[in-house]
């Protein structure tokens, strides 16, 4: 269990100033991104069963801020609730080659801790960079396998989210070890949910969060826990895993910065729907194509866009729509988008979209899928009409990290999905989006409840 051990070490070692300012301002980047996905949730099933819960279970006022409703409770409610809301609308970030949403579930175990224990905006960073870092290797670790079956943000982000509190409690490479081991023991979250446009998607990203935090404040009233969680041969790797590498849990520890490879969404769909998406909409706008000359598309995907997005033909809820390809590229073919409000009002009632939708194929492209999850590429084959077939190839989409949002793009995604919600005014809007950029010089956190 080297591997495991020198990753423990890292994460003890790891230190404000051991962390490139790239890094760091990557790490507000997504703060902010984060926090739109958490408040365009607001009012939007089920987050509102998620309140009610942690209202019935909880406290009625706390350290920790529950961003959807403007109230307080403990730490773990609101762990629970942010990390429910956080990943509703899709909008969220993706780490490519781990398949794993970070933000979904190590922010608001880290914010829910930082508020409790009264950390600073640096130390808050410092959290997140860990529990990324750790979160990305060992989703990485457990492989593509893991992923067919579980959802990685549920179970690889128990352990993200506990990493990032176990930072902000100040452990040592033994505690880190120990919460490892009490994160990994819970660790769940089951694909089959896609199947009848269920909601346990947002329980996946909620219990990761609140259940990381419950291991991290155990381990540091001493609870103990399997010391070999991962590489254990009862672990986690021997249990849900087929094709597990234990070289990635310590690879190029302080030399490559994982965090500054994850990814942004730009349409509000899930990410395998995205690298088709910008080659179609690529396609669309290069040929000035009209929507009706369309007949058939066929998307050239990696496996697991099959083995996710295969799974629904006729959406019945507009978050099952996210998981169509056909109506996401549907939306693009006639609106020009998949964003919020065209998902909200268009994707289940537009006869358009559902024509368009039916057109749609998926087809394993081998090169595509041996390139992935590392690459994430497009390419769709449209035929037309009267245009003969039309081809359309997108090596990086929109959100990569080799096509990434700016700032700027950033703070007007952050101003869309406001505008979809209407969670927050203008004035309070432009004042989050300052208080993002200028984490480093927080002296605490309590500015966000």
């Amino acid at each position: 269990m080297q591997e495991t051990k020198d990753l423990a070490k890292f994460l003890a070692d790891l230190s404000f100033t051991r962390i490139p300012s790239s890094v760091l301002a990557r790490a507000e980047d997504l703060c902010l991104d984060w926090l739109a996905s958490v408040l365009a949730s607001q009012g939007l099933r089920p987050i509102p069963l998620f309140e009610q819960y942690a209202a019935l279970m909880g406290p009625s006022s706390g350290t920790a801020a529950i961003l959807t409703t403007q109230t307080s409770s403990s730490p773990y409610f609101a762990a629970l609730v942010n990390g429910a809301a956080g990943h509703l609308v899709e909008q969220d970030d993706l780490h490519n080659s781990s398949v794993l949403h970070p933000a979904a579930v190590v922010f608001p175990a880290a914010l829910a801790a930082a508020q409790d224990k009264g950390c600073s905006g640096q130390e808050f960073l410092v959290a997140v960079v860990a529990g990324y870092e750790a979160g990305i290797r060992i989703a990485e670790f457990l492989g593509r396998s893991h992923y067919k079956i579980f959802h990685t943000t549920a179970t690889v982000g128990t352990l993200a989210a506990a990493v990032a509190v176990g930072k902000l409690l100040k452990f040592n490479a033994e505690q880190f070890l120990h919460v490892l081991g009490n994160a990994g023991t819970q660790a769940a979250g089951l694909w089959e949910f896609l199947r009848d446009a269920a909601d346990s998607k947002q329980l996946h990203t909620a219990k990761a969060a609140a259940d990381g935090l419950l291991a991290a404040y155990l381990t540091e009233q001493g609870l103990t826990a399997a010391q070999n969680i991962l590489q254990g041969e009862q672990g986690m790797a021997a249990g849900m895993s087929s094709d597990a590498d234990a070289r990635y849990l310590n690879n190029r520890l302080f030399e490559r910065w994982a965090l500054n490879e994850t990814s942004f969404k730009f349409h509000a769909s899930c990410r395998h729907t995205h690298p088709a998406a910008d080659a179609l909409l690529d396609v669309m706008q290069r040929h000035q194509l009209p929507y009706e000359q369309i007949e058939k598309i066929t998307c050239f995907v990696h496996q697991a866009a099959i083995d996710v997005l295969g799974r629904v033909d006729e959406p019945q809820t507009v978050h099952q729509a996210k998981f169509s390809m056909g109506t996401v590229l549907g939306l693009i073919a006639v609106h020009g988008k998949a964003g919020l409000p065209e998902f909200a009002e268009l994707a289940l009632t537009d006869p358009n979209v559902s024509a368009i939708r039916q057109s749609v194929s998926m087809q394993l492209c081998p090169s595509i899928d041996a390139a992935y999850p590392k690459q994430w590429m497009g390419h769709v084959q449209i035929t037309t009409r009267d245009y003969g077939v039309l081809i359309g190839k997108v090596t990086y989409p929109k959100g990569d990290p080799e096509n990434t949002l700016s700032r700027a793009e950033l703070e007007d995604k952050f101003t869309r999905l406001m505008a979809f919600s209407q969670a927050r005014p203008e004035h309070e809007r432009q004042r989050l989006t300052q208080l993002i950029w200028q984490l480093q010089q927080q002296a605490d956190l309590s500015q966000l409840i």
